[in-house]
């Protein structure tokens, strides 16, 4: 009896051992914020994920129910940044005959050869360049090529964390891509060598007086102090387009006052509209003037909502006097930021739709030429990041992509204070767990994977850079056995012709503005 006791006793003792070191391991380990915030019962998450596809065969959902990233998406881009495994075997479980508005690609039948590992000409980072330098049009002293098609779209400091931004900025640097600040304001954990586009939202984050008017000389300052390569005045966001965002006092710590020029005790209001402007003709007054104030390119960010705006800008720049570097358009699916639920699901027409109302009124008055696009709006995954750039963008920006390749998990808690891994918060506790070298590295490792995916899928269709794919190479399938060109489904078709080598101005392809449908 004696002996059964001593031996639970030991048997106890080693437990409770077991579970002390994976305690202490958990809290010191760096790898998993999870683990990191929650030890010991982090563990379950990741027995449940190892589990999933069997358990799935019989409850829950399948890989591609889920909203607003399905099951199989986050895994290919927790496995690309992890550098892990992210094939997908067995072929696809998608129901191709019968799924509506399914993308197909159509493959060359003499594809190029890709280079390998050991070859003179190939390139682990697989770097590509943009075809346009942004701000050549119109001679911005600062212009110039971005290296990346690929980049991080804009997430301020205060509604990520300073880690998660941190780990951004790095990795931006680590894989050579552009990182937008966000309307938050540039922030110290925005200076890690990654290179910069500053957005300026109606708040004038960083760039304010105290009656938060906007302040011309502290943003001149700003940039010339930082990594700035370029402007981007927010009109609207895919997330609540039409809509001023509200940072709540309880997140507003110090440290954001200070970056932001606001004060504490009270909500941070993003009012609707600018100040500075009220309509086409002063907002591009705005745009000549920071540009001769710092050098650098200038555009914009909007979602789409009514084409009149549009038109207007596309008429008002066809002289050459004034006129946008870059026009980013955000898709209404969208959606780094917070919402109320009708505009986050109701207000501004989708990516694919508004893309290319609002490209064809720019290529109607030969203008797209001028303009660096740049698509956002769940751009972050190979075959529609390849389409946007067939539709005529020149860069994609990836947001929650991003987040997730530092960690997020799709908890859909931003905005409670309360995400789970450190990502949305500003909870220390929560925040401790996101290790910014660590996750700076898998950020890196995803953007440079979907650029090797690009390019993959631009070898199969025969050219070697993925702006060279056409419109004419994809299909979009029904659900009734039928399909539709892409060009004809979104009324234009931009062609591509080489660039006069004698140019430095010129990209690897230019493309031809359409004249209409």
């Amino acid at each position: 009896m004696r002996d059964n006791a001593l031996m639970l006793l030991w048997a106890g003792g080693g437990l409770l051992a077991v579970v002390a070191l994976t305690v202490l391991y958990d809290l010191l380990q760096k790898r998993h914020a999870i683990l990191r915030n929650f030890p010991l019962i982090g563990h379950f998450r990741y027995w449940l994920e190892a589990v999933g596809p069997e358990l799935r065969q019989y409850i829950v959902t399948a890989n591609d129910e889920e909203r607003p990233f399905s099951r199989d998406e986050r895994r290919w881009v927790y496995a690309s940044a992890k550098q892990e495994n992210n094939y997908f075997g067995f072929g696809t479980d998608n129901d191709l005959e019968r799924s509506s508005n399914y993308l197909i690609l159509k493959h060359s039948a003499f594809p190029l050869t890709a280079p390998r590992q050991g070859d003179a000409d190939y390139d682990p980072a697989h770097a590509v360049p943009c075809v346009k330098r942004m701000g050549a049009a119109r001679d911005r002293q600062h212009a110039f090529r971005p290296a990346s098609i690929v980049n991080i779209s804009g997430m301020s400091f205060g509604s990520l964390s300073a880690a998660a931004v941190e780990a951004l900025n790095r990795g931006a640097a680590l894989c050579g891509c552009l990182h937008n600040t966000g309307e938050g304001g540039v922030a110290p954990y925005h200076l890690h060598g990654g290179e910069l586009i500053w957005q300026i939202g109606t708040g004038y984050f960083g760039c304010r007086q105290a009656d938060g008017s906007f302040d011309r000389e502290r943003l001149v300052d700003t940039v010339e102090s930082t990594a700035v390569r370029a402007l981007e005045i927010k009109l609207s966001q895919g997330a609540k387009p039409g809509l001023g965002g509200v940072l709540p006092a309880a997140k507003i710590t110090r440290e954001i006052a200070g970056i932001r020029g606001i004060d504490r005790g009270r909500d941070c209001i993003s009012p609707a509209a600018h100040s500075t402007f009220s309509n086409v003709d002063s907002m591009l007054d705005f745009v000549e003037d920071l540009a001769l104030a710092t050098g650098v390119p200038v555009g914009i960010k909007s979602a789409v909502g009514e084409e009149s705006f549009w038109i207007e800008l596309a008429d008002a720049m066809v002289d050459g006097q004034r006129g946008v570097d870059f026009i980013t358009i955000d898709g209404g699916e969208g959606g780094t930021g917070a919402g109320p639920r009708a505009f986050t699901d109701h207000v501004a027409l989708p990516f694919k739709v508004g893309f290319a109302r609002v490209y064809k009124i720019f290529a109607q008055r030969d203008l797209t030429e001028r303009i660096v696009f740049i698509g956002s709006g769940k751009l972050g995954f190979p075959e529609v990041g390849l389409l946007a750039l067939a539709m005529g963008c020149d860069l994609i920006n990836v947001g929650r992509e991003a987040m997730m390749a530092v960690g997020c998990i799709q908890a859909q808690r931003c905005h409670t204070g309360h995400c789970p891994t450190g990502v949305a918060t500003q909870n220390r506790w929560l925040m401790h767990g996101l290790e910014p070298t660590s996750k700076a590295v898998r950020l890196a490792n995803y953007v440079t994977v979907l650029r090797k995916e690009l390019l993959q899928l631009a070898r199969a269709c025969g050219v070697d850079h993925p702006s060279k794919v056409g419109l004419e190479r994809f299909e979009i399938l029904d659900a009734e056995l039928g399909s539709r060109p892409a060009a004809e489904v979104f009324g234009y078709r931009p062609t591509r012709t080489a660039p006069e080598p004698s140019d430095p101005d010129r990209g690897i392809v230019t493309l031809q503005a359409p004249r209409g449908n």
